[in-house]
């Protein structure tokens, strides 16, 4: 019988990939922060520190050129020190076209990144990053950005080591082949049932890493992963979906349950990508959206105490206040919509195909919303459940009529939500483009005042999700965290739901 893990943490759902520059799924994002590590990492109050950068960077007084020095203890698990030169590498492999990174749009902040991620720029000499030595790494942005060393801890900017991707190829992602310089090593990769992290000898601070073993079961079952935290056989979920809805009301009473507010917001994404569907008419997805009592939805399925959303960005993100739609729940109205788009009554309405993965709160919630749309705009709708992976790649090619989705902000800024719905952004998955919008969301980079900044972003969150509808709102999630604390230290609630397992240790 082989050794117990450290620590045995149940997912949900495994991760999409483990490479930095194509990750978008949270599971990834864990696994890949664990294996590699940016200029800054998350502690465990969802906070950006340094990371290989030894220190914060400077910071120029316009907040455009940031210097970043290096630790010279920082090694990849091959041995080599991790150089200024390979983040170079590795932001220009996430910039290449070619790559088709989904995150791509967080790095055009850099000079010249969008123009050269487009293919309208040929030499990357001209982008906004360079290596001075070894161990100086200089970076300047198109404008300023307060939150651009939280965006140095996220996934994609984390570097990876050029060299050996091309040196093994297709295996290049395998237990053993992938060369890392984060706090653990993948040591086995089971699908559909484990994965293994080792705590990494050549981590710069290995000494403070205090689980030597990690193991990542993907358990979908909420009931099944319940059993396995309760009876031992686990230590740590982090995970809503890994919750059983049906006994929310008595597990949020027990000493193991903790919660707290995050950056984070559930919604409905609209397929406005083929223009002879209804769902290219802004009055149909407004009309689907003044249909949904999200109070109803939040009591019955969720059942987290989340506050019902009306707007995308949570409320106090980054200090920004979202604009408040004057309809909110309004079934008449949603009629009147429906009707003047020529479907008075449903009548003639095509079948609605809604997407969602396999997750007990996704079934629930299926039903639910069948049942609104059905019973106040006369629609038929055919729930269509799908494995998360392919969920994902189905939402990646716009292959629905609408889809729940969830988002987690990378950063503590509006900015991390709202520029996810520019026309290019790999992340928009609506099929939607606005010149406006794109407009607006450029005229709030550039602007350094916050208050004005911020009036520009409720101009630009107003056209989304009332004038347009291209997405509806649904809640705010909060995070959710099943451990017994009196045991385990190093796991808080935080607005990012960042919880690194290099911070975690047992009492």
């Amino acid at each position: 019988m082989e050794p117990r893990a450290d620590l045995i943490f149940l997912s949900p759902s495994e991760p999409e990939t483990l490479d930095p520059a194509l990750a978008s799924d949270q599971a990834s994002g864990r696994v890949i922060t664990s294996l590699f590590e940016g200029l800054m990492r998350w502690n465990e109050a969802g906070e950006s520190v340094p990371g290989v950068a030894e220190a914060g960077p400077e910071i120029s007084s316009d907040g455009l050129r940031y210097i970043f020095r290096l630790r010279e203890s920082a090694r990849w698990s091959n041995g080599e020190p991790v150089t200024a030169h390979d983040f170079v590498a590795s932001w220009e492999r996430v910039l290449d076209p070619k790559t088709a990174a989904d995150y791509v749009t967080l790095l055009h902040v850099i000079v010249n990144a969008k123009a050269y991620s487009e293919g309208k720029l040929a030499d990357f000499a001209e982008v906004g990053v360079k290596a001075e030595d070894d161990r100086t790494l200089v970076v300047r942005l198109e404008h300023p950005a307060p939150y651009f060393t939280d965006l140095c801890a996220f996934t994609t900017y984390c570097p990876v080591h050029v060299r050996s991707l091309t040196a093994a190829g297709g295996s290049a992602w395998e237990p053993g082949q992938i060369v890392g310089n984060g706090a653990y090593r993948l040591a086995e990769w089971r699908l559909n049932y484990r994965l293994v992290l080792e705590k990494s000898p050549t981590y710069w601070d290995r000494e403070q890493v205090g689980m030597r073993q990690v193991e990542i079961r993907t358990i979908s079952n909420p009931v099944s992963a319940l059993n396995y935290f309760v009876t031992g056989t686990a230590d740590l979920t982090m995970d809503k979906n890994g919750v059983p809805a049906s006994l929310v009301s008595s597990l949020r009473q027990q000493p193991y349950f903790h919660s707290g507010p995050m950056l984070a917001s559930g919604f409905m994404r609209f397929n406005c990508a083929v223009a002879d569907s209804p769902f290219a008419d802004p009055r149909v997805r407004r009309a689907f959206g003044l249909c949904l009592d999200r109070q109803r939805l939040v009591d019955r399925v969720t059942r987290m105490g989340e506050p019902a959303a009306y707007s995308f960005v949570p409320p106090g993100c980054g200090g920004y206040e979202p604009p408040r739609p004057e309809q909110l729940f309004d079934v008449e109205e949603a009629r009147r919509l429906l009707a003047a788009a020529g479907y008075p009554g449903g009548r003639g309405f095509p079948l609605v195909r809604y997407l969602f993965p396999i997750l007990e709160t996704d079934l629930a919630m299926a039903i639910e919303l069948q049942s609104m749309w059905e019973n106040a705009l006369g629609v038929k709708i055919l729930p269509q459940k799908q494995e998360w992976k392919v969920y994902l790649d189905s939402m990646r090619k716009v292959n629905y009529d609408i889809c729940r989705s969830p988002w987690v902000g990378d950063y503590n800024d509006p900015n991390t939500f709202l520029d996810m719905f520019l026309s290019e952004s790999g992340n928009n998955r609506t099929g939607w483009k606005s010149v406006e919008y794109d407009r607006l969301i450029a005229a709030a980079a550039m602007e350094v005042d916050r208050d004005r900044r911020f009036a520009i972003f409720r101009e630009a969150e107003t056209l989304l999700i009332q004038k347009e509808a291209v997405i509806s709102p649904v809640w705010h999630y909060v995070g959710v965290q099943f451990y017994w604390p009196d045991r385990l230290a190093g796991v808080q609630s935080n607005l990012v739901d960042e919880h690194p397992f290099r911070c975690m240790r047992w009492i």
